[in-house]
This record gives structure tokens, C-alpha cells and sequence, in this order.
């Protein structure tokens, strides 16, 4: 059984969703269990279907901050340096044992999985609430909006997983029975699997009416459009859209999954109008919002706690200069002087990030800058490299202060590319797109190495290994059961 059908203004609001579920409760339902809503009980009642709702979101929102991390040192963006903790450096930079060059399917750089998954299986118990629903209590349309949401934050989540994994595949079904083991696809099945529900997510949302049956966090969306309204919620769908098909469309998909791409970014949130091109407009977009009050989340990469997550010296060595001599402003946005550290496998880092300066800081999950690039990059591969450059270059000046590429169609399509690649790795620091743009381009071999002889030599990850937990499972299984990871 399938989770679903395979065929198919920059607001810095402080509500959680913790605050979403406390005001959800403040009527008195009738439940079996307030505090521990089951699949049976929240289709009976709309508190607990927002409980349900909010759990999705919460699950979705702790897969950040692990994911934004790892593929950080894996994109040379980033390091952990925990004192007295060398696994935060050797697991990810050197690998399971000196000079294996190989991940440990046991260690830290095995994460972004079970996260993953279990929200995964919380969507599917909301999915059945939703359909189980009576029209007294959830309308049709409301039902329709309420699975489109549910779509695109499951095409979400295995988005993370196949970045993670690539050539590994993943799982995209979750069973009725959690114990019975769900079969491995392939990179390529997991891509039209995601874009299809993506698709079907437009498709239901179109049809869901003007609320959705629970309370979307309002510091959820940070754009123009609200997000917590069902055709809010199709902008964001959209330019989760745009962003997978590019990603399938580089990793080996057909030529049409650029015109998908092209077609999903006129349909989201994507804004290229002069106020889209100011700060607070190439901000917007959707993000993850946390709080310091009790029982919610704080931003687990901010720079007043996490004293431990330092930058790669090479984004200095290589940030570019404005006419006047003046540094990159997105380099002087989000990056800082530190004190000097170091753990084994990595170079010394005297820079460290401020995107996040406190635990209450949003972090974004997709932002119109990055729609912008993404449509540059459709444009460099169908042909129109000048349209290309001239995307390229709206990011370029109004992000980062520099003059216009010098770049022209006669430059060629890869020197065209690196100049997108810079552009990309500036505005998009620290959210996960770094290790993923130069491994589907085939450019792993261009990031650093700190440490190249010796015995703790360096290497650059394709891939995050299958945890051995999850393979432990499967143990004795065939393919598709066991999965080329295993």
C-alpha cells in the first residue's frame, strides 16, 4: 500500500506551532485520548486533526536542522567542530577507518533518514483521518486541501531523501502494518514519484476550497501570498515543483523534466518584479519557525548556542569583490570572524556563520532568490544562455552587490555554469544545495580537500550511506527489499 497513489511580506512572526496546537485545543472535543490523538479519533474531530497536522509539521520542520548540517561539511560550507568529540569531523571528512574513505552506515554521517520516515508515517495516519473524515466535520474541499498539503510535504521529505542518497534510492511507500517492510526504488522511480505528487498536490489544492480544516503557523510563510490559504499553499507546491524537476532533470531525467520546471516556477511564488528584487523580497518564501517556550523548538544552528559550527576558510579565499573593493554583501550578511578550531581531518576555521544569530531565528526551507536561480539554470540548459546570464545577474547585483557577469552566450555553457555555481553558493549558504549542485553537475572533484597526505586523508562523499539499522531489517531480503545500499 502506497502512501498515495503513485499516478499521480517578509514577516518575521514569532507564532509556533506549538502556539498553532495550544490554540487549536482551546475547545472541548470529544476524543478518546486529548493527549494522544489516534487516527480514529481525529476523524472525528477537528482538534484532534489539527494535533495531527501540527505533529506533520513539527516532524517536517526537525529534519532541518540535521540536513542543513551535514550537507554543509559534505559541500565544504561547513564543519562541526565539537571539542572533544572527533567524530564530528573524521565520520564525515575521512571516513569509517584511516584511509577506507568510506562512510560508516553506523555513524554520524548516516543521518537523514529515520526523521524522515517517521513523519512519513505520521502523514500517512493523517491521510486516513482526512479520508475518514464525515462532510460534517471536513468539507470535501477541505478534504481536497487537506491531501494536497499532505503531498507536497511527503514529495517534501523524499526530496531530502534522495539528495541524501542518489544513487542509493529510498523508500516511497509506507505500509498499513509498520512492521512489514516496504521495497527500495530506484534514484530515477524516486524523482517521478515525487514530481507526480507534486502534481497531484496542485491538483487537489486547486479544488480545496478557500481554508484548509486546520491552522497552517502563520510565521510559516514569510511572502506577499499567504501560504496558510489552500492557493497560498499551491505557490509554495509549485516551487517545490520547479526545484525537483531541475534536480531530476540534471540527474539524469528526460528533457521534459525542464519544462515541467519552467512551467512550475511561472506557478509559484517566484518574483522578479522590482520589490522582489529587494532584500526583504528575495527573502521571501517559506520557512521553519521556532521558539524558545516550552514543549517547542528552537533553531538548532543558531549562533548564540551552537558554538560548535564553524565555516569553510574557502568561502573567503573565493568570495568575489564589488567595483569599489568592497566584499560580496552576502558574504558580510552571513558569515563572521571566530576564534580559531580545528578537529582531526580538517583544516583550521577562523569563520563562522551568522544567518541564525538566535534559537528564535526562522530558518528558510525554499526562498524566491533561490526560484530565480533555478530559473536561470532551466534557461542555461534549454538553450538561452543569455536569459541565463541576465538571471544570474539580477541575483548577482541585488543580492550581492556585485556588478553585472561579464558573462555572454559566446562564454559557453560551462563557463556560464560556474558563473551560476558562484551565484548559488552565496545566496544559497548553508541550505543544502552546495554537495547537491556539484554532484549532479558531476563537479564533486572541484570541492576542497583539507588534508591530502598522511593518515588522515580527506575525500568527498557521493552519497550518505543506508543506515546499518535500516539494513539490519533487512537481512536475508532480495531486491528490491534490501536496496543496493544494503
Amino acid at each position: 500500500m502506497t502512501l498515495f497513489p503513485m499516478n499521480t511580506r517578509h514577516s518575521r512572526s514569532r507564532l509556533t506551532i506549538a502556539c498553532a496546537l495550544c490554540c487549536a485545543a482551546c475547545s472541548a472535543p470529544e476524543i478518546e485520548n486529548p493527549n494522544s490523538p489516534t487516527v480514529t479519533a481525529a476523524a472525528a474531530s477537528p482538534v484532534a486533526l489539527q494535533q495531527l497536522a501540527t505533529g506533520v509539521l513539527a516532524g517536517w520542520r526537525g529534519t532541518l536542522g540535521g540536513l542543513r548540517s551535514d550537507f554543509g561539511i559534505f559541500g565544504r560550507e561547513s564543519y562541526n567542530f565539537t571539542l572533544g568529540d572527533t567524530r564530528a569531523t573524521t565520520n564525515y571528512l575521512i571516513g569509517v577507518a584511516v584511509g577506507a574513505n568510506a562512510l560508516d552506515p553506523a555513524g554520524f554521517a548516516a543521518g537523514n533518514w529515520s526523521g524522515q520516515y517517521t513523519t512519513l508515517r505520521n502523514i500517512y495516519n493523517f491521510d486516513i483521518a482526512v479520508k475518514n473524515a464525515s462532510d460534517a466535520i471536513v468539507s470535501p474541499a477541505q478534504k481536497s486541501a487537506a491531501l494536497g498539503f499532505a503531498k507536497t510535504i511527503e514529495a517534501a521529505l523524499l526530496l531530502q531523501v534522495v539528495e541524501s542518497r542518489d544513487t542509493l534510492g529510498g523508500i516511497v511507500e509506507v505500509e498499513a502494518d509498520p512492521s512489514v517492510l516496504a521495497p527500495f526504488v530506484s534514484r530515477d522511480s524516486m524523482y517521478k514519484y515525487i514530481i507526480s505528487e507534486l502534481q497531484s498536490a496542485n491538483t487537489l489544492l486547486a479544488a480545496g476550497g478557500s481554508s484548509f480544516p486546520f491552522t497552517v503557523p502563520s510565521g510559516f510563510h514569510q511572502t506577499a501570498t499567504n501560504f496558510s490559504t489552500p492557493a497560498g499553499f499551491a505557490l509554495m507546491t509549485n516551487a517545490y515543483l520547479a526545484k525537483a524537476a531541475v534536480l531530476y532533470a540534471t540527474e539524469g531525467g528526460p528533457a521534459s523534466a525542464w519544462t515541467t520546471a519552467a512551467n512550475a516556477l511561472k506557478a509559484s511564488f517566484l518574483n522578479d518584479s522590482p520589490s522582489g528584487l529587494t532584500a526583504n523580497g528575495l527573502n521571501d518564501g517559506l520557512y521553519q519557525v521556532y521558539s524558545t517556550s516550552t514543549g517547542d523548538a528552537a533553531n538548532p544552528l543558531n549562533a548564540s548556542t551552537n558554538t560548535s559550527l564553524y565555516a569553510h576558510m574557502s568561502i573567503q579565499a573565493q568570495v568575489q569583490l564589488k567595483t569599489n573593493g568592497d566584499t560580496d554583501s552576502r558574504y558580510v550578511a552571513k558569515l563572521q570572524k571566530l576564534s580559531s578550531r580545528v578537529l582531526p581531518g580538517a583544516a583550521p576555521s577562523t569563520l563562522g556563520f551568522k544567518i541564525w544569530p538566535l534559537p528564535t531565528t526562522p530558518m528558510a526551507e525554499i526562498r524566491n532568490e533561490e526560484l530565480i536561480l533555478l530559473r536561470s539554470e532551466v534557461k542555461l540548459a534549454t538553450g538561452d544562455l543569455a536569459g541565463a546570464i541576465a538571471d544570474l545577474s539580477l541575483i548577482r547585483v541585488n543580492s550581492g552587490g556585485l556588478p553585472p557577469s561579464t558573462l555572454t552566450p559566446a562564454s559557453g555553457h560551462d563557463a556560464i555554469l560556474q558563473g551560476l555555481l558562484y551565484e548559488r553558493r552565496m545566496s544559497l549558504l548553508m541550505e543544502g544545495d552546495r554537495w547537491i549542485d556539484y554532484r549532479r553537475y558531476g563537479l564533486l572533484n572541484q570541492l576542497p580537500l583539507d588534508i591530502t597526505s598522511g593518515p588522515f586523508t580527506d575525500f568527498v562523499a557521493k552519497v550518505m550511506p543506508i543506515p546499518s539499522a535500516e539494513c539490519l531489517l533487512r537481512v536475508g531480503q532480495a531486491p528490491p527489499l534490501a536496496g543496493p545500499g544494503c
